[in-house]
């Protein structure tokens, strides 16, 4: 397709409403206007259904594309739409589980009402566009498909994150974890899911990430491809109706057959977002809040219960301890020795993984090496808090639909046993069964003031709703290295590139699991995969940076409590790093290069740099301090870190606003420091 340029912003408009008169005829055209100026959406509804369209400062961005639905058999969107009146919204939300403390929420919107009770809402933010259905029958119904749309200018180059590790075989049965796939977009697969946020780069250096936003009771979006021009069509996987225990180690529940519908609606519901984040700057996207904007409202009164931190975890590790007095593994003396360590570091929790719990269930036939009990008022004594491990369909039961009673019952007498929450994994899937059980489940462990950590998700809105829900997984994490395979001179992913593309892509969601915190770094040349002492690729200081870079309220120190207590100032330094903040600036970055970025909490500053394979030099500009005189406490990559990957620099220097530090990261390095306010 030919990629036609304009000049201005409003060359840009008449060009789209020409393309959509000229496509459609003369049909009825709305134009939103970000409050910046700079984005404009046009909607255009007619003879040829519902299409909406994207320009940004002055280039189209994508072209008419389709919107529609059908529901009890029938399309609801055609014909003129009847439009309300456009308004401007200028509001703004507390947000304290989050990268900043308050989010502004500032745009242009506007409804056109559909067929057979549906609506369209359109926003256009100055970071980008969304549109959903809104259903308004009182009445139930069955939504049979939906059509969204996205067609871009050219043939772009795109980063996809593919499903390609099914559970049980399921095409929609998939743990949501995958690295990135960069080709033109002419190259994306039809025959494969791809999961979302996915970024198309358009010219200049711009990027428009799709996504999806503000997902209850409803499947979640999957792309796919389409050879014949550079357009993106969503998936969504149909409605359960059989399943069966499978998948891996038979932790799952895998559908065995699907309805040929994808949702059941019980009434008046909006649907989620169809998004399109548009930035000109790649760093901008690590401080864009377009799913917090887009995401439910919180439902939770009392959140004062709600503590954030980090945890000591036990499996990335394999409970490897070295100079104890007892055989470490999963029971009593080695989960007294992490509560030791974590009380020592002034970590709130410990994680008691996989294996504490009988196959099929959470009440009976415990590992009897492990005393909870026993655990719990340990723990209790020295502040610091247990969570568990449980799978999905162990919580429920294997029964999605059923009666929440079970998991009420499970949650109750666990809380009233004294523990803080509960780490779920393996849901594998977000049909619109798994994503009501997730709401389900968020709200029974809000009234046993339990903390809830998904894994085998990705963040959908959720964690806004319910900021009891602290993490998701959904991210290729250090928990890959334990079995990465060596290709050739080196291993066979590049772990250091995803390490700066995920934040931008995956993060863009909401939290991510990625669990960082390894003592054992190599280089690309002497990495190898271990699972019982797992190492990562790149840096000491690159782990170091991700506790700062990457997003996670319940965030963990992945190695062992003896790895850490080798390299105490390096503990010492992780552990005052905190896992909520006030405010967040995104410094510079590059999409699957390299990213920086400055976080405060109160009046101390958190700032870290990562690259991938490439070592790169940064002038970093501290006008972000503001006002008076700072201590900066700083981790670089020592000299020899190219030969060892463990080789860092540990320096204090005085610092002010005025400075500009020369900063040097080696091959798969990093950078970071805390900054403290000078009394």
């Amino acid at each position: 397709m030919k990629r036609i340029l304009v000049s201005t912003r409003s060359a840009a408009v008449v060009m789209l409403l020409s393309l959509c008169c000229g496509a459609m005829g003369a049909d009825s055209k709305h134009v939103l206007t970000s409050p910046n100026g700079k984005l404009q959406v046009t909607a255009v509804s007619g003879s040829d259904g519902l299409q909406w369209a994207i320009a940004y400062d002055g280039r189209q961005v994508m072209l008419p594309s389709r919107i529609d639905i059908t529901i009890d058999g029938r399309p609801c969107v055609s014909g003129k739409l009847k439009p309300s009146a456009q308004r401007s919204v200028s509001t703004s939300f507390a947000t304290p589980f989050y990268k900043k403390a308050r989010v502004e929420d500032r745009y242009q919107t506007l409804t056109l009402r559909a067929n057979r009770n549906v609506s369209v809402e359109f926003r256009a933010y100055d970071d980008g566009a969304a549109y959903r259905l809104v259903y308004s029958g009182k009445k139930p119904a069955v939504v049979d498909s939906e059509t969204a749309e996205f067609r871009f200018t050219a043939d772009h180059p795109a980063f996809v994150p593919y499903v390609n590790d099914n559970r049980g075989g399921e095409r929609f049965c998939y743990s949501f974890e995958s690295y990135y796939d960069e080709v033109p977009m002419s190259r994306i697969y039809r025959d494969s899911l791809a999961i979302t946020p996915l970024a198309v780069c358009l010219p200049g250096g711009a990027k428009a990430i799709v996504m999806d936003a503000g997902v209850e009771n409803y499947p979640g979006m999957m792309l796919v491809g389409d050879a014949a021009s550079p357009t993106l069509r969503a998936v969504f996987a149909p409605y359960p109706l059989q399943q069966a225990v499978g998948g891996f180690d038979r932790l799952n529940l895998v559908p065995t057959k699907r309805a040929d519908y994808i949702a059941r609606l019980s009434g008046p519901q909006a649907l989620p977002w169809r998004t399109v984040v548009v930035t000109q700057r790649d760093a901008d996207i690590l401080n864009c809040d377009m799913a917090q904007r887009l995401a439910p409202a919180c439902r939770l009164k009392d959140t004062s219960w709600i503590r954030p931190g980090k945890v000591a975890w036990d499996w990335w590790n394999n409970t490897n301890l070295t100079g104890v007095d007892f055989v470490s593994g999963m029971n009593t003396p080695t989960y007294k020795y992490y509560i030791d360590f974590a009380q020592r570091n002034h970590l709130e929790y410990i994680i008691i993984d996989e294996g504490w719990s009988g196959k099929e269930s959470l009440t009976e036939q415990l590992n009897p090496d492990i005393q909870l009990d026993e655990l719990i008022a340990y723990g209790r004594e020295r502040g610091v808090g247990v969570i568990l491990w449980s799978s999905w369909r162990n919580l429920i039961a294997n029964n999605p639909e059923g009666s929440i009673e079970g998991t009420e019952a499970v949650m109750k007498h666990y809380a009233d046993r004294g523990v803080k929450g509960f780490k779920i994994d393996f849901f594998d899937r977000d049909d619109q069964q798994v994503i009501a059980s997730a709401y389900r489940i968020a709200d029974c462990a809000a009234r046993h003031h339990l903390l809830v950590d998904y894994h085998g998700l990705k963040p959908f809105g959720i964690q806004r709703a319910y900021p009891n829900v602290v993490n998701f997984e959904g991210v290729k994490g250090l928990e890959n290295s334990k079995w990465e395979p060596r290709a050739g001179d080196g291993p066979l992913h590049n772990q250091p590139r995803y390490d700066v593309t995920a934040p931008y892509l995956r993060m863009l969601a909401g939290p991510m699991d990625y669990t960082p915190g390894a003592m054992i770094n190599a280089m690309r040349n002497n990495f190898f995969g271990n699972n019982d002492h797992p190492m990562s690729q790149g840096t000491r200081v690159h782990q170091m940076g991700m506790y700062t870079l990457f997003e996670a309220p319940l965030q963990m120190l992945a190695d062992s409590p003896t790895a850490y207590e080798r390299n105490q100032e390096c503990t010492d330094f992780i552990a005052q790093v905190p896992t909520t903040f006030d405010e967040t600036v995104a410094l510079d970055g590059k999409l699957g290069d390299y990213a920086v970025v400055a976080r405060r909490k109160g009046t101390t500053w958190y700032v870290a740099a990562l690259t991938d394979w490439t070592p790169r030099e940064f002038t970093l500009d501290l006008s972000f301090l503001g006002e008076g005189q700072f201590q900066a406490d700083i981790f670089a990559d020592g000299i020899n870190a190219a030969k060892d990957a463990s080789d860092y620099r540990h320096l204090k220097q005085r610092v002010d606003a005025s400075q500009r530090l020369t900063i040097q990261l080696s091959s798969g390095g990093g950078w970071t420091a805390i900054i403290k306010a000078k009394p």
